[in-house]
C-alpha cells in the first residue's frame, strides 16, 4: 500500500493527480522542509518566505496528508537519525539516549541506516523531501561531505555527533579525543609501560586522528621514543582489531600494552592474546576506548575511556528540537558543546610483568 501511493506522489504532477510538498517546494523556490515549517506554524520562517510559500499553496491547491499531520502532532518536531557506524555497542548507545530525550522533547524520531556511498545521497534526499525538521549524524556519516553539502544547501538543521574535528558553523556534540587518549596513554605509561601498542580507527574520521595524536603526544611527554611498528590500522570493527592485534602480537618484541581507539578492538585484541596462551592483564595490558556495553560483557572487563554517548545523544535531540522551535539562530558560542570523558579502570591493565633475567655462562 504505502509503495503504491509512493509511486502516485512520485507521478502525480504528470497525471494531473494531487500536487506534493515538493511541488510547492518549487514553486515558491524553498526546500521542502521550508514548506513543513510553514504548514506547521513553526515561527523562525522570514515573513516574505512565509508569503511565497502561502501563495504557492493556493495557487496548487496543495493539501498536506492528513494522516502526516496526525502523526507529527502540533507543534511536534520531526528528526532524522542516520547511522551507519560499525560498532553495535556505539550504536545501542546512541539510540537508547535518542530515543529517551525524544520521548521528553515531543520529538518524533525516524531511524534510517545508509551505507557510504550513493546510498547515503538517496537516503538524505528522501528525507529531506519529506519535510525533515533536522537530522543528527553519528560518525562516520558526521564527516560525510556529500551528505554534509547536501544538507546545508538544503538548510537542514544538522547536529554532528562524535565527530574529532566538527565544522565550525554546524552544531556539535563531541569530547576531547586528543585528551581522552592523552590521559589513557599516561595511565598505561603509569603503570611501567614502555612498549606501547595502538591501534587506530577509521583513517576517514577525524576522531581517530586526535587519538591518535593523544597517544603521541604521551609517549612524546615521557622521553619514550615513537616506534612506527607498534601502530597498527583498525577501522574500529571487530575484524578489523583481531588482524591489527595479530600484528602487534606477531612483533619480534611484542608490545607489553596495547591501546585500541575503540572496545570493539580492544575486545578482539583480548581474544587475540587469549588465542596465542597470553594472559590479560598479566602478559599483556589491554585498554579500550567508549565505555560501551562490549567492556563489560567480556573477560576481563576492559578498562577503557568512558565516552557518554547516549548523554551526547540526548543533549543533540535537546540541542536540535530547541534550535527549530525557536525564532531565532543559536549563539555561536553554543554551536558546540564538548562533554567530559572519564577514564574507567577494571581488570584488563597491570604492570607489566617482571621476567627472570637468562644469564649465558
Amino acid at each position: 500500500m504505502n509503495t503504491s501511493s509512493i509511486g502516485r506522489v512520485k507521478t502525480s504532477r504528470r497525471t494531473g493527480g494531487a500536487p506534493t510538498i515538493s511541488d510547492v517546494a518549487r514553486l515558491a523556490g524553498v526546500s521542502p522542509m521550508t514548506v513543513s515549517r510553514v504548514i506547521n506554524g513553526t515561527s523562525n520562517v522570514r515573513a516574505a518566505t512565509r508569503d511565497a510559500v502561502t501563495h504557492a499553496i493556493a495557487t496548487l491547491n496543495y493539501a498536506p496528508n492528513p494522516a502526516a499531520r496526525s502523526l507529527a502532532g502540533a507543534g511536534q518536531v520531526r528528526i532524522g537519525l542516520l547511522y551507519s557506524n560499525p560498532s553495535a555497542g556505539f550504536l545501542s548507545e546512541f539510540l537508547l539516549g535518542s530515543l529517551d530525550q525524544a520521548a521528553r522533547s515531543d520529538v518524533q524520531i525516524i531511524i534510517e541506516k545508509c551505507d557510504l556511498g550513493e546510498h547515503e545521497i538517496a537516503v538524505t534526499r528522501h528525507l529531506i523531501e519529506g519535510g525533515i525538521d533536522g537530522i543528527i549524524l553519528p560518525p562516520p556519516l558526521c564527516e560525510a561531505d556529500a551528505v554534509l553539502d547536501l544538507l546545508a544547501a538544503a538548510q537542514v538543521p544538522t547536529v554532528s555527533l562524535a565527530s574529532g574535528l566538527p565544522v565550525p558553523d554546524m552544531l556539535a556534540i563531541r569530547i576531547d579525543d586528543r585528551e581522552a587518549a592523552l590521559t589513557m596513554t599516561r595511565h598505561i605509561i603509569a603503570l611501567g609501560h614502555r612498549r606501547i601498542g595502538f591501534i587506530t580507527g577509521n583513517p576517514n574520521l577525524s576522531s581517530s586522528a586526535r587519538r591518535l595524536e593523544g597517544y603521541a603526544a604521551a609517549l612524546d611527554e615521557a622521553g619514550i621514543a615513537r616506534d612506527e611498528s607498534l601502530i597498527a590500522h583498525g577501522l574500529f570493527t571487530y575484524r578489523s582489531g583481531l588482524d591489527a592485534a595479530e600484528t602487534l602480537l606477531g612483533l619480534a618484541e611484542q608490545p607489553s600494552a596495547i591501546f585500541s581507539s575503540n572496545d570493539d578492538m580492544a575486545a578482539a585484541t583480548v581474544a587475540v592474546a587469549h588465542r596465542r596462551g597470553l594472559d590479560v592483564p598479566g602478559d599483556l595490558t589491554v585498554c579500550g576506548f567508549d565505555d560501551t556495553t562490549l567492556s563489560t560483557a567480556i573477560w576481563p572487563e576492559l578498562t577503557t575511556i568512558h565516552q557518554p554517548i547516549a548523554d551526547m545523544a540526548r543533549s543533540a535531540v535537546e540541542m536540535l528540537a530547541s534550535t527549530i522551535r525557536r525564532s531565532q539562530a543559536i549563539d555561536p558560542q553554543d554551536r558546540h558543546k564538548t562533554f567530559d570523558f572519564t577514564l574507567i579502570r577494571r581488570q584488563s591493565d597491570s604492570a607489566p610483568r617482571r621476567r627472570p633475567k637468562v644469564s649465558v655462562d
